[in-house]
């Protein structure tokens, strides 16, 4: 047998920056999350019951904010760390620990909470969006006069988590060519969607009373804690930018993974969200107040039927119906962009042994963790059938999912404070950033959790069911831990003084690469 037939299958190195940005820009979908999100965001009050929807613009702000303070220590440390492959956070908490002279025990416990984390989310946030593609194909059939009853729902939500699988099984290429068409397409329609909010914003056809009286307003925040309580919700519509950081293994050149970082963000999240959002915010009027977008399935379409009847005498609902078939090409981006992440994640913790084995393998052909999707595919399908049997259930998997996303972008935020303290850079990008990043996700953290708390209702029960599960799951994976921990060692990523020959190679390479 041939050396080339013995050899094991590897991922292969086929994404430029391009692709790479490509990828995050698809988990980050702005033509999505303005038509999925703005219901929740309108229907959001504060202890009081006073709404907070007047600063859902200003929430997005602060949460991009945070994005960007996030997306800096990815940046950064997936510069540090290019031979991080698949590992993403997970290795960089051992590397950062083992380069500031921890015990081989202190930085294996780290990366196994950092990579438990990382499923919290990665694996959970498939299954949302999962859930929410249900909802929307639901809603879209009922205004054509079709009632789908919640046994058809769930055979949605899993036959669309089987086409996710089934693309993320073909290779990261075939899901780069979805995401580019789906990108294109979808930035194409919010500029158009926005341009017609604005124009019935200006021309003002219907003489409608707007809520805001003059644009500039919708800028301005009207109540700090509001903001605040809003950054929550647009948190979900933000996260992804750091997803390439798990591609690093099939990236042509580690280099560009940074780079690929913050263009994702600045074109999904400064750009194009904060042009939507401003357009819809702006809309806002006496025919059509944010109690109507609350009360609503679809506020974005309800804008898009009554703008387009207003300027043009009809038509509103055969546009609303093209938008929303590229809001369902987004959300399966979305959905594929989170799962092509989330396994290989889990593949280089399973190479690491630190989860069951068999998520490590590579199918031959397309060197795609393929056992790894479908069990991806089956858990997506799981979540997705439990939200979309009501609103608390959807809510409460999305509560769950930004727990997630919290904990595991403050902990990130803390590791590039070990990894980058005794390198040469400004104090600013050394210590400043990073702990800014981890104090604002520690606040959202805590606001999540108070909001759940105090909410009363459904919204309550939906932050206790997330707290719950949250628990569990840290438990379950604390216990495994401590039972695998004890008859098997790490071995994917090298121990100092126990290096083979391949690990000094590696070591020689990425010197190599910081030098040049």
């Amino acid at each position: 047998m041939s050396s080339e037939q013995s050899a094991p299958p590897q991922m292969k190195k086929t994404l430029s920056l391009s692709g790479l940005t490509i990828n995050a820009m698809a988990l980050i979908a702005p033509g999505a999350f303005l038509w999925l999100t703005y219901e929740l965001q309108a229907a959001q009050v504060d202890p009081s019951g006073v709404s907070t929807a007047p600063d859902i613009w200003t929430g997005l702000f602060l949460a991009l904010i945070l994005s960007f303070l996030t997306a800096a220590s990815y940046s950064w440390l997936s510069r540090r760390y290019p031979d991080a492959g698949a590992g993403s956070s997970y290795y960089f908490a051992q590397r950062a620990l083992l380069d500031r002279g921890s015990s081989n025990k202190t930085a294996r416990n780290a990366k196994f909470i950092v990579g438990w984390l990382s499923h919290l989310y990665y694996w959970v946030y498939p299954g949302v969006m999962v859930g929410m593609m249900g909802f929307f194909i639901t809603y879209i059939l009922s205004t054509v006069g079709i009632v789908i009853a919640p046994l058809t729902e769930v055979a949605i939500v899993v036959a669309f988590a089987v086409l996710v699988g089934f693309i993320a099984f073909r290779g990261i290429n075939g899901s780069t060519r979805t995401n580019l068409m789906i990108n294109i397409a979808q930035i194409g329609m919010l500029i158009g969607v926005t341009g017609v909010a604005l124009a019935y914003r200006f021309l003002n056809p219907d003489h409608v009373k707007f809520y805001f009286s003059n644009p500039v307003s919708v800028l301005i925040p009207s109540s700090a804690s509001h903001m605040l309580f809003q950054a929550t919700i647009a948190i979900l519509v933000l996260v992804g930018f750091e997803s390439v950081t798990a591609l690093t293994g099939e990236a042509k050149n580690p280099k560009d993974v940074p780079k690929a970082i913050i263009l994702s963000l600045v074109i999904q999240g400064a750009f194009c969200y904060l042009l939507e959002f401003y357009g819809m915010q702006a809309w806002i009027n006496s025919k059509y107040t944010f109690g109507a977008a609350a009360a609503s399935n679809s506020p974005i379409g309800d804008m898009i039927i009554q703008s387009i009847n207003g300027l043009f005498g009809g038509g509103g609902f055969i546009i609303m119906l093209v938008v929303a078939a590229v809001v369902a090409t987004a959300i399966l981006g979305t959905t594929l962009s989170c799962m092509n992440t989330g396994v290989r994640v889990t593949y280089a913790i399973s190479r690491d042994t630190e989860v069951p084995e068999p998520l490590g393998k590579l199918n031959p052909r397309y060197g795609t963790p393929a056992i790894g999707i479908w069990v991806m595919t089956a858990v997506s399908a799981g979540i997705g059938a439990f939200g979309v049997l009501s609103l608390t259930n959807l809510s409460a998997i999305t509560y769950l999912s930004n727990f997630g996303t919290f904990l595991l972008y403050g902990v990130t935020c803390l590791i590039a404070v070990y990894a980058l303290s005794r390198e040469r850079r400004s104090i600013l990008t050394k210590y400043i950033i990073p702990i800014a990043g981890l104090a604002a996700n520690v606040v959202m953290m805590v606001t999540l959790i108070w909001l759940a708390v105090i909410g009363g209702g459904a919204t309550q029960l939906a932050g206790f069911i997330a707290i719950a599960a949250t628990a569990i799951w840290m438990a379950i994976g604390l216990g495994y831990f401590a039972l695998n921990s004890r008859s098997k060692e790490s071995r994917i990523f090298p121990f100092p003084g126990k290096e083979t020959a391949e690990d000094k190679n590696r070591k020689y390479s990425m010197e190599e690469f910081r030098a040049n």
